[in-house]
């Protein structure tokens, strides 16, 4: 497949013009043209990109990319040593943050929901980027944390009563706990992101609303994991590779 297929092909998918994100969508590093061995990861870290090397990939496609908002744009240090590792194998980046996570199919909150096994419905009034569901069955809170657990492979942050009874739930993955307050003013039993900020903590006792912090990294591995099998599915070599990260 030519670089441009793939670029077209995943920006159709995606529909990136819709979002106004923090980082550039799409392809933010140009490697060689002819595109047929793929590697999928959360975040294009240094461990990633050795992963992408030691396979030979062509392409190296993520959640989180480079060149955010308000970074310090000159290349130094270690965004140094990683673009020139990426260069130096003529290796592609690709990276789609915000229409990862919103995507109704391959989406990290959609992906979640169906690990978790909650029963996912329409995301948050005007909040496109939080999902809103049920759980099978009616849980206590604790309950709740304690499979979020198991499911994840990550002890989370429970903040609230243990014994609240919970049926209905919202959550948005990473770094979307400055969501909470709408999702309580939605009247959901329990808010789950992938981090929690100061605020957040007083926000959960005062509301009496639970909130569990799963782990950003926890959180956002399965719609980039979705990615890699749709590549596959249409032809190309993808393997998704997951360097954990404990936050």
């Amino acid at each position: 497949m030519k670089r441009v297929e793939l670029q077209n092909s995943l920006e159709a998918l995606f529909e990136c013009h819709r979002f106004k994100d923090y980082c550039p969508n799409g392809l933010q590093v140009e490697g060689r043209v002819e595109i047929s061995r793929v590697v999928c990861g959360v975040t294009a870290s240094l461990a990633l990109i050795e992963s992408a090397i030691a396979r030979e990939a062509d392409a190296l496609v993520v959640h989180h990319g480079w060149f955010w908002r308000g970074e310090d744009p000159r290349v130094l240090a270690t965004r140094k040593h990683r673009l020139a590792r990426l260069l130096a194998h003529d290796i592609n980046l690709f990276a789609y943050h915000l229409p990862l996570d919103a995507h109704p199919e391959l989406g990290n909150n959609v992906q979640l929901a169906r690990v978790l096994g909650w029963v996912h419905g329409q995301c948050l009034a005007n909040q496109p980027l939080v999902m809103q569901g049920t759980l099978p069955h009616v849980m206590a809170a604790g309950e709740v944390a304690r499979s979020v657990a198991a499911r994840l492979a990550r002890e989370p942050l429970l903040v609230g009563d243990p014994a609240k009874p919970i049926k209905t739930v919202a959550w948005c993955t990473g770094g979307g706990q400055s969501y909470f307050e709408d999702a309580i003013a939605s009247g959901v039993d329990l808010f789950l992101s992938g981090e929690a900020s100061e605020q957040t903590i007083h926000l959960a006792r005062e509301s009496g609303i639970p909130f569990i912090a799963a782990g950003h990294h926890a959180t956002e591995r399965y719609g980039i994991r979705a990615l890699s099998d749709y590549l596959r599915q249409n032809g190309l070599n993808a393997e998704f590779i997951d360097h954990d990260n404990p936050v």
